[in-house]
């Protein structure tokens, strides 16, 4: 389970997750959505995890997701498997909302790159290990199996094995 620490980044967050799970409750009939403040909390809640990626994931809190995140524009057009083009698009118009598919990639590294923050304490030192190539994972770099689900769960278990002191 996710700790709710902040960072001074994750404050842009949590400001809007209130409002956005007030957004997604609209319509739907789960009920554990209501006291949500924070996005880490929001993370944690797997069926409230579920009812965003249905809906879509709107522009305007991906664009500040990715503040938060350490990722760059061409990590995003690769991990979504869209062009940087289609990418400035979404921008443009803060309301268009992502495909189920693509919101569940975004959620699925926000709660990667949450997870490593708080394993390694800092977003400069977890940036650092996702670009470093592991031996624990073949000697290729963390980030290069966040493009898929698969992958995401190894970067996970070896998060969780340095949480734990086991070192491959």
């Amino acid at each position: 389970m996710m700790s709710e620490q902040k960072t001074p980044k994750s404050y842009i967050l949590d400001d809007l997750i209130p409002g956005y799970v007030q957004e997604i409750n609209a319509g739907t009939g789960y009920a554990g959505m209501s006291g949500v403040q924070n996005f880490a909390a929001f993370l944690n809640d797997k069926m409230l995890v579920i009812q965003a990626i249905r809906k879509g994931l709107p522009s305007r809190l991906f664009e500040k997701i990715k503040q938060v995140l350490p990722f760059t524009d061409v990590d995003w057009s690769s991990f979504l498997e869209v062009s940087a083009k289609t990418l400035q698009r979404y921008r443009q118009n803060p309301e268009k909302r992502f495909k189920p598919i693509h919101s569940e990639k975004i959620f699925e590294l926000a709660e990667v790159s949450y997870f490593g923050r708080e394993v390694f304490g800092s977003d400069q030192k977890f940036n650092h290990w996702l670009r470093t190539p592991s031996h624990a994972l073949r000697g290729l770099q963390p980030i290069e199996l966040l493009r898929d689900s698969y992958g995401k769960e190894l970067v996970m278990d070896e998060l969780n094995r340095i949480e734990h002191g086991v070192f491959a």
